[in-house]
C-alpha cells in the first residue's frame, strides 16, 4: 500500500496528463499518452480536442494536424465521438464482433430491419463514403425514441453499425461525420484481444493516462473514471478511501508550468477526484441562464503547477478577431508570479487562434 501526499498525487495526475514542463513531441504521441481526445462541437474558444492538444503542445499544434492524422495517415480513428490511437483499435474488435450476435434490447431494431441494414452497407460498399443524408432510408420498422433521434432511421442504423465494427468514420465535413466500410478505414489485419483481456488492458492505458484514480467510481458517458484493479493500491493523505496508483508514476521529478484546460480536459474531467485531490470546483455552465452562471458559459480550468486555481471566462470574437477576457475567477490569491504566467498563458492562447487579446 502506497501512502501518498495530496501534494504527491496532484503531481503525479498531473504529469501524467503532460501537463508538466516536460511536453511531448507530437499528435501521436500526446494521443497515444492520453489515451483519447474528446471531440465536443463548442467553440465559444475552440473545440475540446483542440483546446487540449494545443495545452499540451503549444503552438506546435495546429487543427488540421488532427484531420491529416484521422483521414489521411489514419494513425487516430474516431471511436464514439473520441479520436484513439488506431493501434487501440484491438482493444474494441471483440466487443464489436460480440455486437453482431445481440438481439436483446435495442437490438432488435436492427435484427426487424436486417434488409435495411443489408442496403446501408451496399449504398457505401458502391458509393462510399458517404454522409448520412447521401444514404437511403429503406427501413422497414422506424427508429422510435422520445427524444432528437426519433425517425433518424438512417443516423441510428450507422450508429448500432459502428458498433457492430461494419462501418466507421472516414472524415468529417465540418460537423458531420462521414461513413464508410469498416474494411476501407480499419487495419485489415488488425488483432482482436480477447474481450477480458482487453478490458484488463484499457483499464492500465486509463492508469497510465490519469497516473492515480479509484478501483470503481460512478458511470461517466462514453469513457468509464475508474480503473479496476489496474496498478497498485494506495491512500491519500485526507482523503477517505484507497485509490490505485501507475507505479511508473511514483518516481519522477516535477516541474510545473501554468496551463489554460479544457472543461472536458480528462485532469478534472473527474469531477469527484478535482475536489478530493485538487480541492477544486468545477462546473460547465453553458447550459446554465447567464444571470445564473458563476464562472462563464465555457470557463477555463486555470493549472499553475500541481494546483487547480481559477477559472477564466474567455471567449473567441473571430469576427472582430478579438479574444474577449470576461473575468479570472481566482480560487486562491494569485501571487504576481501566477497572474503573470496566466497573462502570459492568455496572449499565448490568442496567439495561437490568430487573434487579440483584449479586456471586457
Amino acid at each position: 500500500m502506497h501512502r501518498l501526499e495530496r501534494a504527491e498525487a496532484r503531481t503525479i495526475a498531473v504529469r501524467a496528463q503532460l501537463l508538466d514542463a516536460a511536453r511531448p513531441d507530437d499528435l501521436l504521441q500526446l494521443v497515444r499518452r492520453l489515451t483519447l481526445l474528446q471531440l465536443d462541437p463548442t467553440a465559444a474558444v475552440a473545440p475540446s480536442a483542440h483546446l487540449v492538444a494545443w495545452s499540451r503542445l503549444g503552438d506546435r499544434y495546429q487543427p488540421e494536424q488532427l484531420t491529416a492524422a484521422l483521414e489521411d495517415d489514419r494513425t487516430l480513428v474516431e471511436l464514439d465521438a473520441l479520436v484513439r490511437p488506431m493501434e487501440d483499435l484491438r482493444l474494441f474488435r471483440a466487443a464489436m464482433v460480440a455486437r453482431r450476435h445481440r438481439e436483446e434490447g435495442p437490438w432488435q431494431w436492427v435484427v426487424a430491419n436486417e434488409a435495411f441494414r443489408q442496403d446501408v452497407l451496399a449504398r457505401l460498399r458502391d458509393a462510399g463514403p458517404l454522409l448520412s443524408r447521401d444514404i437511403p432510408d429503406t427501413c422497414a420498422v422506424p427508429w422510435a425514441s422520445t427524444g432528437w433521434t426519433n425517425n433518424r432511421n438512417v443516423t441510428q442504423m450507422l450508429e448500432f453499425l459502428i458498433l457492430r465494427g461494419e462501418v466507421a468514420i472516414a472524415g468529417r465535413r465540418g460537423r458531420q461525420r462521414v461513413w464508410d466500410l469498416a474494411e476501407r478505414v480499419y487495419p485489415a489485419d488488425g488483432e482482436v484481444v480477447p474481450a477480458e483481456e482487453a478490458q484488463r488492458l484499457r483499464n492500465v492505458r486509463r492508469l497510465r493516462a490519469l497516473g492515480i484514480a479509484r478501483a470503481k467510481t460512478v458511470a461517466y458517458p462514453m469513457e468509464p473514471a475508474d480503473v479496476g484493479e489496474a496498478g497498485e493500491p494506495a491512500t491519500v493523505d485526507g482523503v477517505p478511501g484507497e485509490w490505485r496508483v501507475d507505479p511508473a508514476a511514483l518516481d519522477g521529478r516535477f516541474e510545473g508550468r501554468t496551463a489554460l484546460l479544457s472543461p472536458f480536459d480528462r485532469l478534472l474531467h473527474d469531477r469527484v477526484r478535482a475536489r478530493e485531490l485538487f480541492d477544486f470546483e468545477y462546473q460547465l455552465e453553458m447550459y446554465k441562464p447567464k444571470e445564473k452562471r458563476r464562472w462563464g458559459y465555457f470557463a477555463l480550468p486555470v493549472l499553475h503547477a500541481d494546483r487547480l486555481v481559477g477559472k477564466l471566462d474567455v471567449t473567441a470574437d473571430r469576427k472582430g478577431g478579438r479574444l474577449v477576457v470576461n473575468a479570472l475567477h481566482e480560487d486562491v490569491p494569485f501571487t504576481p508570479d501566477m497572474r503573470h504566467a496566466v497573462d502570459e498563458e492568455i496572449e499565448n492562447l490568442a496567439g495561437w487562434l490568430g487573434l487579440s487579446p483584449v479586456r471586457a
